[in-house]
C-alpha cells in the first residue's frame, strides 16, 4: 500500500474543477493517460441505463486514453438529448486533449431526470484539461469532483512486484454513498469506480476484471437500489514495461486489493451510516451460495436497522440466510458477531447460544456498540467462502433521501 490515488501509476494525470453543475463544489473530473490504455468496463444491469452508460456500451472501446466524469447530474432519463450531451462531452474532451473521440470515455452521477447544463459543462472541460497533473493534490481534486452525497474521499494505491521483477503500480478512486447495490457485468453503482495501472496487459482482461468486480463492488450494499449509472473501469497503459501481467497472480492480487479497499470505503460512507458491516460467510457448498448468503445479510433492512440500534436480533441474520437461496445445514450453522477484539457466538447446533455469567445478549449489545461490526456465518456444508460489506440503516438515511433534490 502506498499513499496515492488515480495518478499513482506512471503516465496517468487527473484534474477536478468546478464548472457550475453544483453551486460551489467541484463537479467535473478528467482522467488522462499519456498512452492508450487497454480497458475493461463493468456496467449496471439496471434495464434503465443513463445516457453515458448507453454511449459507453455502444462505444465498447478496447483502448481508452481519457475519461470525463461529471457529478451533480446523472444525465439519466434524458432521452435523445442526454445521449447527444454525453457525446458532446466526449467530443470536446477529445479535441482539448488532441486525441480521437474513440479514446475518450464518459460517466455521470447525481440527480436523475434533469438535463445537463451543457453551457457550464462546455466551459468546464477546457479548464479541467488545462489543470491536469500527477500528484496527490490532483488525485484529491479528481476524487472530490466525482462525489455527490459522499462525506469522504475514496482513493487508494498499491505497488506489486511481478514475477519478472517489474514493479507496477495500481491506483484507484471511487464515489458512492446512496443508491448502492451494484450487480455490474463487463460488456453489458450510484457507484463510479476507476482503477488505473501502468502494467502491461496483452489482451482485454474482461474475465479477470469481472472476477475482481464480483468480489468487491458487487458485494456492497447501502440501500438495495441499483443505480442507472453504475460503472467500474480498469485502465492499463503499460508504462511500467516488462512482461504482460495477464496471468501474473501478484498483479491480480493487487487489483483485487484496490477494488476491495474502494468498495469498503463506499460501504462505510453510506448515506446516514454510523457503522460498517462486514459479513464473512464460510462453509458454503459453492462460491455462488456464499456470495448470495453474504449479500442477503448485508442487504437486509431489518439486519441494518438492528445493527443501527445495537439490537442483537440474530434471528434476522438467520432469516436473511434462509431467504438467500443458499444450501445450508441448520444443525451445523454457526453464527458469531465481533468487533474491537470481542467475539460472541449467537447461534450453533440449531439453537441460540447460551453463555455463562454475563448473558450472550449483553455481550452482543456491547459488540454492536462499536463502529465496525463483523458477522461470521458458517453454513456447515462445504468449504467455499465470500465477503460482503454494507452499513447500518439510520434515521439520517431517510432524511437525506427525503430531501435529495432540494
Amino acid at each position: 500500500m502506498i499513499d496515492g490515488g488515480i495518478t499513482a501509476p506512471i503516465g496517468f494525470k487527473a484534474s477536478g474543477v468546478h464548472c457550475g453543475i453544483k453551486k460551489e463544489k467541484l463537479d467535473l473530473a478528467i482522467i488522462h493517460s499519456e498512452f492508450p490504455a487497454r480497458t475493461s468496463i463493468a456496467y449496471t444491469q439496471n434495464k434503465v441505463k443513463a445516457a453515458p452508460v448507453e454511449v459507453m456500451i455502444k462505444k465498447d472501446s478496447e483502448f481508452l486514453q481519457a475519461f470525463v466524469i461529471n457529478s451533480g447530474n446523472a444525465n439519466a432519463l434524458t432521452g435523445a438529448k442526454g445521449v447527444e450531451d454525453a457525446l458532446a462531452m466526449v467530443s470536446l474532451t477529445a479535441r482539448e486533449l488532441g486525441i480521437g473521440e474513440e479514446m475518450v470515455g464518459v460517466a455521470s452521477t447525481g440527480v436523475i431526470g434533469h438535463f445537463l447544463p451543457m453551457d457550464k459543462v462546455i466551459s468546464g472541460i477546457p479548464a479541467a484539461v488545462a489543470s491536469l497533473g500527477r500528484d496527490k493534490r490532483h488525485d484529491d481534486l479528481a476524487t472530490t469532483a466525482i462525489m455527490t452525497t459522499d462525506l469522504a474521499k475514496k482513493e487508494v494505491a498499491c505497488q506489486v512486484t511481478l514475477a519478472d521483477g517489474t514493479l507496477v503500480t495500481i491506483g484507484g478512486m471511487a464515489k458512492g454513498s446512496g443508491m448502492i447495490s451494484p450487480a455490474m457485468k463487463t460488456l453489458h453503482a450510484t457507484t463510479l469506480s476507476f482503477v488505473t495501472t501502468d502494467a502491461v496487459l496483452a489482451k482485454r482482461p474482461e474475465g479477470r476484471w469481472q472476477r475482481a468486480v464480483e468480489g468487491s463492488f458487487n458485494m456492497i450494499n447501502v440501500d438495495g437500489d441499483q443505480s442507472t449509472n453504475d460503472i467500474s473501469v480498469l485502465m492499463a497503459n503499460g508504462a511500467a514495461g516488462g512482461n504482460p501481467a495477464d496471468d501474473d497472480p501478484s498483479f491480480w492480487e493487487g487489483v483485487e486489493w484496490v477494488a476491495k479497499a474502494l468498495a469498503k470505503k463506499i460501504a462505510v460512507d453510506g448515506e446516514g451510516a454510523t457503522k460498517l458491516i462486514e459479513v464473512s460467510v464460510t462453509g458454503a457448498l459453492t462460491e455462488e451460495d456464499a456470495r448470495h448468503a453474504a449479500r442477503a445479510i448485508v442487504s437486509s433492512n431489518l439486519v441494518k436497522a438492528a445493527i443501527f440500534g445495537s439490537d442483537p436480533n440474530f434471528g434476522r441474520i438467520i432469516a436473511a440466510m434462509g431467504n438467500s437461496g443458499c444450501e445450508f445445514d441448520l444443525d451445523k450453522v454457526r453464527l458469531l458477531m465481533s468487533s474491537n477484539g470481542t467475539s460472541v457466538p449467537l447461534f450453533e447446533k440449531g439453537a441460540p447460544t447460551q453463555g455463562g455469567g454475563e448473558s450472550t445478549e449483553e455481550i452482543a449489545r456491547k459488540v454492536l456498540g462499536h463502529k465496525m461490526i463483523t458477522i461470521r456465518l458458517d453454513l456447515g456444508v462445504g468449504d467455499k467462502k465470500a465477503e460482503a460489506w454494507g452499513c447500518d440503516l439510520s434515521y439520517d438515511y431517510v432524511r437525506i433521501n427525503a430531501q435529495y433534490t432540494t
